[in-house]
Parts: C-alpha cells; sequence; structure tokens
C-alpha cells in the first residue's frame, strides 16, 4: 500500500511537474508572440510613415521576428525605391507640363493676333468663311490644351485643394452665368433652387469648375427647347448638389465609364468636348472628400448628384 501512495505521489508530481513546463512554455510563447506583434506594427508604420528603418541583428535570429522580418525588410526598401521613382516622375512630369504650358501660350496668341488682323480685311465671302473655321479650330485648340493642362496639374499635385468657409449660392450662381449664352443660343430653360447663405467647407475656384462642367455637359446634350434643373439639398453628412436635364439620357452600361479620362459617347462625336469635364469633376470632388454619381434613362435625361462633405 505504501509503495503504491508513493507511485501515486510520483504520478502527481511529474503530473504538476509537466504542467508547470507547459504553463512556463506556454506564458513564454505569449511574449514571444506579443513581442513579435509589436515588431510587426513597428516595421509596418515605419513602412508607411516612410521612416528610416535599419536593418538588426535580430533579422537573424532564431525568433518569430527572425523568421519573418528579413522579409518586412525587403518590403521596405521595395516600397522605398518604388516611392522614390514616383517622386523623380512628378518631377518630371511637372517640368513637362510647365514647359508645354509656356511653349504652347506664345504660337495660341500669334494665332488669335493674325486672325484679328484679317478680319479688319476686306476678305470674300470665302476667306470669311475659312477665317470662322480658323477661329474655331483655334478655339478648340486653346481648350483642349487648357484642358490638358488642368487634369496633369491636379493628378501630378501640383496644383493644391485649399478648402475655405464659402458660399455655396455664390459659387453656383458663378458657374450658372457662364452656362447662360450657351443654354439662351438653345433656348433651354434654366431653373437653380439653393438658399442663399448656405456656407460649407470646400475649395471655391475648383468646386466651381466641377459644377460647371456637369452644367456644360447637360447644355450639350439637350436638346433645344430643353430643361435643366439645379437643387442644392443639405443632407445628414453632405450637401447634395443635383443638375437634371430632360435630354438624351446614359445607357446604363456607359454609365460607369463617362467619367474616365477622354472618354465620349460614340453616337455624339460631333459635339465640341474631349472628354475631360467629367472625369475633372470626380477628381475634383473625390480630393474633397466627396464624390459624383449619376442617374439616367435614354430619352428621358440624366440627374448628376455632386456630393460635398458638410
Amino acid at each position: 500500500m505504501d509503495w503504491m501512495m508513493g507511485i501515486g505521489g510520483l504520478v502527481v508530481f511529474a503530473s504538476a511537474f509537466v504542467a508547470a513546463g507547459a504553463i512556463r512554455k506556454s506564458m513564454k510563447m505569449k511574449q514571444e508572440v506579443d513581442l513579435f506583434a509589436d515588431q510587426v506594427e513597428e516595421a509596418i508604420e515605419q513602412i508607411l510613415l516612410g521612416k528610416e528603418w535599419k536593418e538588426t541583428t535580430e533579422v537573424t535570429e532564431d525568433t518569430l521576428w527572425g523568421k519573418c522580418g528579413e522579409k518586412f525588410w525587403q518590403l521596405y526598401r521595395v516600397w522605398n525605391r518604388k516611392e522614390a521613382d514616383a517622386l523623380l516622375e512628378k518631377r518630371q512630369m511637372k517640368a513637362l507640363i510647365s514647359d508645354i504650358s509656356h511653349q504652347t501660350k506664345t504660337p495660341l496668341a500669334n494665332m488669335k493676333l493674325y486672325q484679328e488682323f484679317l478680319q479688319e480685311e476686306a476678305l470674300s465671302e470665302k476667306g470669311k468663311e475659312f477665317l470662322n473655321c480658323l477661329e474655331e479650330q483655334t478655339g478648340k485648340l486653346e481648350f483642349l490644351l487648357q484642358s490638358m493642362v488642368k487634369m496633369s496639374r491636379l493628378e501630378t499635385g501640383i496644383i493644391q485643394i485649399q478648402k475655405e468657409r464659402e458660399n455655396l449660392y455664390q459659387t453656383l450662381t458663378a458657374a450658372v452665368s457662364q452656362i447662360v449664352p450657351a443654354a439662351a443660343q438653345k433656348e433651354i430653360e434654366l431653373y437653380v433652387k439653393c438658399e442663399e447663405n448656405m456656407m460649407l467647407d470646400y475649395d471655391k475656384k475648383w468646386t466651381e469648375e466641377a459644377i460647371f462642367n456637369v452644367l456644360d455637359n447637360a447644355v450639350k446634350y439637350t436638346s433645344a427647347g430643353g430643361k435643366i434643373c439645379v437643387t442644392v439639398i443639405r443632407q445628414e453628412i453632405f450637401t447634395k448638389i443635383s443638375v437634371q436635364d430632360n435630354g438624351k439620357g446614359i445607357r446604363l452600361e456607359r454609365q460607369a465609364e463617362i467619367f474616365t479620362r477622354f472618354y465620349r459617347e460614340p453616337e455624339v462625336h460631333v459635339q465640341n468636348g474631349v472628354g475631360i469635364g467629367l472625369y475633372l469633376t470626380r477628381r475634383i470632388l473625390e480630393l474633397q472628400n466627396g464624390y459624383i454619381e449619376v442617374h439616367s434613362e435614354i430619352r428621358k435625361g440624366s440627374e448628376f448628384c455632386l456630393y460635398l462633405p458638410n
């Protein structure tokens, strides 16, 4: 009986010893996992924030971090290299845009000056017709270059969005006034509904550009005698600027494409434009943490909704 109790005691002792060892091992593993988690978090933070990170001897140790630290170090080097390449490309693009903008100003100014000289001459009817065509094509070229430069400056960060407290009604009025002559020429009715004291934080110049682009699009693709309604509604999170027309409408399968660069509806290539306006509007809103959406039906019209955060 005594020897059985002795064996029982040994079993209990052995079990306790094994349990204690398991607990120590578990605690050590937990400490190692916690340390590993901290090291991973620090590495990711350094990579994302672009901080200088030096490879340490810990990477070669037989630990969790040692087994994958080298991969993080490689990721850090690749990330830095790509960031440096992107910065270099951005600088080169800035220089190119500046050069294009500068190099095209003088030829365009000269072309317009020569056209003014020709207007003072006694031209034949055919000559006047050619001159009108020349003026129209010069205007198109100037518009194209301006649009390309605007787009490139926004994309490369040359132009920064500067948000300030502004009167949205005044900005909306400025955008609408630019489109009135074109709308009047087609006898399109314009309706605007917006509170006169509506204040919001946004970039006035670029937001006016965004609204104008949508209005310009609406006038182009609304038939003579049509109607365009602009309504501003302050919602809980965003303020919505709705531009609704009774124009030709957009097919559902094409509605996502209209906000891409240089996209134009196949049926409307006779209309002036280069397919940049709606793309610019989308980028301008995104840079202000806003967005744009479209609802449209063929032969019934379209509604473009521009959202700016309150």
